[in-house]
């Protein structure tokens, strides 16, 4: 018998995966990077924690920030005597009022896995105008070559993209079942050999896993793990956390580790893991099986991940659906930002994975608004005792849209508790040590790389004007309006401008849908 992790990707994933050669194009979008680049008059939230500071000046000589520069005090004129000086040659950008902010990472981020024939180009254009500016890519879906090769492409500057960190899924091109500890630590040397940056798991037999993370701890590489329900009785989170895992995706794993009056999830009789509305309508009861809030349990599991120097990558966004479908099938950007082939993924059928609207009812939605509950709280208390806590969308599945779907990861971090400054230091400098990248991303400091976000709204008063269909407001004019979104991002010192990306994504979503006509 197939180890859990194989069967995962063969029975869920492998359908998906495209057979076409889909290749990001080369870069026609972005200016630089430029020798030496001043961004004049900004505001700056550092990522580390700090407050904004504002005006400052910051010079990025190739894609490295050289400089930041506080350049006087809000409501009065700039003082010009404390400006960088520019050189001949060099680019100037006035952002005077605009907010600058650390490019943001995606943690969970899939390239390719959901709907057959998605553009990359469509997936790289709508994180990058949402300020993504690192991805963790995690399994490869398309392969794994497939994979490195826009990694690479992208640390070239060679197309618009993010950085992207790839990960391969445990037990992926094996040719026979991994059941001994030997055969879990050749296969991750493989991995290591070809280039992946980590591992992604879905459970496999204690041992098998306990030698793949060594191993894997060993050579440097990254982990994570969906505790999938096949598995996740013999390996919860914090037995994961024990033997050396890195990060706990969604949160499967966790209230089994806080169990107290029982062993294994109370299943109702008739469940089937293969029937997608019992996997996502059980799970939605899975919180109110575990230990209470601030009960012995709760706080000794806590305690002890934290201790572990454990990381949380909730991904709420991703069952935001399972409390409110309406709310997320309508969501105003589908029109035209959604491609057809996605969004006939994202209906209902009981052959594709999270398409589980069978039969959804006002029970459904009651639960997992309770189950999101206690799943905040834990999340919460976890940042607020010392615990890492990241951001990650997994968008492509379940009516979630690449970069979309990351900022509404911001808003419920909010909704979780996370003060605004808290939630923008889980979406750079928690992602950054997560990856090992903290030195060279993660915050706007001297030394490190040029990846930015500049907005002209303030993001910590409301989020919702990251948005790429901006922010819904009434202006002084007593006319409803829209904000721009985030305006530009800048990624390895390389300019975008977000307005342009995202109009190549409404014509990608527009050539789909005229062709998807015609073939009707």
């Amino acid at each position: 018998m197939r180890l859990l992790s194989m069967l995962l990707a063969l029975s869920l994933f492998l359908p998906m995966v495209v057979a076409e050669e889909m290749v990001a194009p080369d870069r026609t979008r972005g200016e630089g990077p430029y020798e030496r680049l001043i961004l004049r008059g900004g505001i700056l939230i550092n990522g580390e924690g700090a407050p904004p500071i504002g005006p400052v000046d910051i010079v990025i000589e190739n894609d490295r920030i050289a400089q930041v520069k506080v350049v006087g005090y809000p409501d009065v004129p700039i003082l010009e005597s404390r400006r960088p000086k520019a050189r001949p040659g060099d680019q100037e950008m006035d952002v005077s009022g605009h907010y600058i902010l650390p490019g943001f990472v995606d943690v969970h981020a899939h390239l390719g896995g959901s709907a057959k024939g998605i553009p990359p180009e469509y997936v790289l254009k709508l994180w990058l105008a949402h300020g993504v500016t690192t991805v963790r890519e995690p399994g490869s879906f398309r392969g794994l070559e497939w994979t490195l090769d826009h990694a690479a492409r992208a640390e070239r500057n060679e197309i618009a993209a993010p950085r992207i960190i790839p990960y391969a899924v445990f037990g992926m091109g094996s040719d026979a079942p991994i059941t001994t500890a030997e055969q879990a630590r050749t296969w991750v040397q493989g991995i290591h050999q070809r280039g992946a940056h980590g591992i992604k798991f879905f459970g496999a037999t204690p041992q098998v896993i306990e030698a793949a993370i060594t191993e894997a701890n060993t050579l440097g590489l990254g982990t994570m793990m969906h505790h999938a329900q096949l598995n996740v009785m013999r390996t919860n989170a914090l037995d994961s956390a024990r033997l050396g895992l890195g990060s706990l995706e969604h949160w499967y794993g966790l209230p089994e580790a806080l169990f107290t009056d029982r062993v294994i999830q109370d299943y109702s009789p008739d469940y089937n893991y293969q029937n997608e509305q019992d996997r996502f309508g059980e799970a939605g009861r899975l919180w109110k099986q575990a230990a209470q809030p601030g009960s012995e349990r709760w706080n000794a599991v806590r305690d002890e991940l934290i201790a572990l120097d454990f990381t949380l990558n909730p991904t709420f966004t991703i069952y935001e659906a399972s409390r409110d479908l309406a709310a997320q099938r309508t969501a105003l950007w589908h029109k035209d930002y959604t491609l057809p082939q996605l969004w006939d993924f994202f209906t209902p059928s009981r052959y594709a994975h999270g398409s589980y609207w069978f039969d959804w009812t006002t029970d459904h939605e009651v639960a997992w608004r309770e189950n999101y509950r206690l799943w905040m709280q834990f999340v919460n208390d976890y940042k607020n005792h010392g615990g890492r806590v990241t951001t990650g969308s997994d968008s492509g599945y379940i009516y979630k849209i690449y970069g979309f779907g990351y900022i509404q990861e911001l808003e419920l971090l909010r909704e979780a508790g996370f003060n605004a400054l808290e939630v923008i230091q889980a979406a750079t400098l928690s992602g950054a040590e997560l990856l090992g990248l903290d030195h060279e991303i993660g915050s706007v400091v001297p030394g490190k790389k040029a990846d930015l976000v500049i907005v002209k709204e303030n993001p910590l008063r409301n989020f919702k004007v990251l948005y790429g269909t901006g922010h819904y407001q009434l202006n002084n004019q007593n006319e409803p309006e829209r904000t721009q979104g985030v305006r530009y991002t800048v990624r390895n010192g390389v300019v975008y401008n977000a307005a342009e990306l995202l109009a190549d994504v409404r014509r990608i979503v527009a050539r789909s849908k005229a062709e998807q006509q015609e073939e009707h």
